[in-house]
């Protein structure tokens, strides 16, 4: 299979595109701006997937059998204060992909998230009506909602809570807590807003097996707990060896956010546990996998550190 990961240095993306070509799959990766990690196998393209013109000519070009859309703008408040950045990149550009894969016929595996839900209830099933409460939530569901009308062969899957190790550069929840963990920062961590965690090689997993089986419809593809994130944090501390007194728990009403986040928005995997291969993770189950894999992460920066 040919398999073009769209957004392949994000810390889903590169995870996906570095799964995909070590299982001998023929992988295409793109950026926009940050250039791929010269030890991740598969080959790179620059693509501007708000450029209609540019993934049209990319796809016809490549002719890819299946497509990861892991492109998007996840800072919550960034697409609150920037709605026209947020609406070309999470929604017009899911819109080209989707009539590009359709003119070659690859399919289409469209990455959305929890935030299309309100989180009134929480433990959403695939069923259950979208009703976003932020912009950010707004422009993934306009994504999808492009992607099932104009795709042909297609697939939405929605996550939450992405964490796991990726570029130093833009930590996530997980690796942000360890940085200040170890260094002995005091946090200020919520108790009331709860997801389903879910870290990135486990998601990688799902998505490339979603995308080999071209399965259709919408997914959720996630992690099997439904978490609050004081307590994720805690067990994270508990599995690094770290101190969780410095863990201060507040209301989230107590946070300078610009954007209203979702209390609850964790989804139901059941769908998920059913029929794929690769089983979302319980969450510390997530994190033991996260830890031990710290050390060959030391060591492959080691080895990027010595290359001339």
């Amino acid at each position: 299979m040919r398999l073009l990961v769209i957004g392949s240095t994000g810390l889903l993306g590169e995870t996906l595109t570095e799964q995909a070509a070590s299982r001998g799959v023929e992988t295409i990766g793109t950026y926009l701006s940050n250039k791929p990690n010269p030890t991740v196998a598969g080959t790179s393209l620059r693509l501007d997937v708000t450029d209609k013109r540019a993934v049209e000519e990319a796809f016809e070009r490549l002719l890819p059998e299946a497509a990861v859309n892991c492109a998007a703008v996840t800072d919550v408040d960034l697409c609150e204060r920037e709605k026209g950045l947020a609406a070309r990149v999470n929604s017009e550009a899911a819109g080209y992909l989707a009539e590009a894969s359709k003119a070659t016929g690859a399919h289409l595996v469209q990455v959305s998230t929890d935030y299309v839900f309100d989180g009134a209830k929480g433990m959403y099933s695939e069923d259950d009506e979208a009703c976003p409460v932020n912009y950010y939530g707004t422009s993934k569901l306009e994504g999808e909602r492009r992607v099932s009308s104009l795709a042909e062969d297609w697939c939405i899957a929605r996550t939450s809570v992405v964490f796991g190790w990726g570029r130093g550069k833009r930590p996530n929840y997980a690796t942000w807590l360890i940085q200040g963990l170890r260094e002995g920062k005091r946090l200020k961590i919520v108790t009331d807003q709860v997801s389903s965690p879910t870290l990135n090689t486990s998601l990688a997993e799902m998505l490339l097996e979603a995308a080999q089986r071209r399965l259709q419809g919408i997914h959720h593809l996630a992690g099997r707990d439904r978490v609050d994130r004081y307590t994720m944090a805690t067990h994270l501390a508990v599995c690094f060896g770290l101190d969780k007194r410095l863990l201060s728990p507040v209301r989230s009403t107590s946070m300078n956010w610009m954007a209203k986040r979702p209390m609850d928005s964790s989804l139901n995997v059941q769908k998920a546990v059913r029929t794929l291969a690769a089983k979302p993770l319980h969450l510390d189950e997530a994190l033991r996998t996260m830890r031990s894999a710290e050390g060959q992460r030391m060591m492959k920066a080691a080895k990027e550190e010595d290359r001339p």
